[in-house]
C-alpha cells in the first residue's frame, strides 16, 4: 500500500483551489463578459462560503472564455473595463501646482485603476498611465515606454 504525503505548502493549495472551485459557469461565457447571478452556478459539495464568493463574482468582467460546468477561479476575472482599446481618452500630468491636459488614443482595454499604455496624439509618443475614470488617464511622468 502507497502512502501520500503532503506538505504543508502542497496542502494550502489544494484547500485554496478547493475553495475556488466552489462556482462554476451554468454556460458557456465568452471573454469580456459581465457577470450576472443566471451565469454562475454553486457545485455540489460546496464549502459553506460559496454563496457569498457566487455574489463577489457577480459584477466581475471574465478574462478569458469560462466554459460551462467547469470551476472559476477568481484569476480568470477581474475588475470590468472602463477604457477600451482605441478609445480617445483625456490624458492628464500632474505636478505640483502645474497641470497638463491633453488627447491620447488607449493601446489597449484597462479597469479603473490599472495601468495602460496611451498614445500622445499630438506627439505620437507612447507613455505609461493610469486610469483614474472613464476616458481620464493620469500620466506619472512622461517617460516613454516604446
Amino acid at each position: 500500500m502507497k502512502s501520500i504525503v503532503l506538505s504543508s505548502c502542497s496542502l494550502l493549495f489544494l484547500m485554496a483551489t478547493a475553495s475556488d472551485a466552489d462556482i462554476v459557469a451554468k454556460r458557456t461565457i465568452r471573454a469580456q463578459a459581465i457577470l450576472t447571478e443566471d451565469d454562475l452556478a454553486i457545485r455540489a459539495g460546496a464549502s459553506s462560503n460559496a454563496e457569498t464568493e457566487l455574489l463577489e463574482f457577480v459584477g466581475m468582467e471574465t478574462r478569458e472564455v469560462l466554459y460551462a460546468g467547469r470551476p472559476i477561479s477568481r484569476s480568470q476575472l477581474g475588475e470590468p473595463a472602463i477604457v477600451q482599446r482605441n478609445e480617445i481618452v483625456q490624458m492628464i500630468y500632474l505636478t505640483g501646482s502645474v497641470q497638463i491636459v491633453t488627447e491620447g488614443r488607449a493601446l489597449g482595454r484597462a479597469a479603473l485603476g490599472e495601468t495602460i499604455r496611451v498614445m500622445n496624439l499630438g506627439s505620437r509618443t507612447t507613455v505609461s498611465a493610469q486610469v483614474e475614470g472613464p476616458a481620464r488617464v493620469r500620466v506619472g511622468s512622461m517617460e516613454i515606454t516604446e
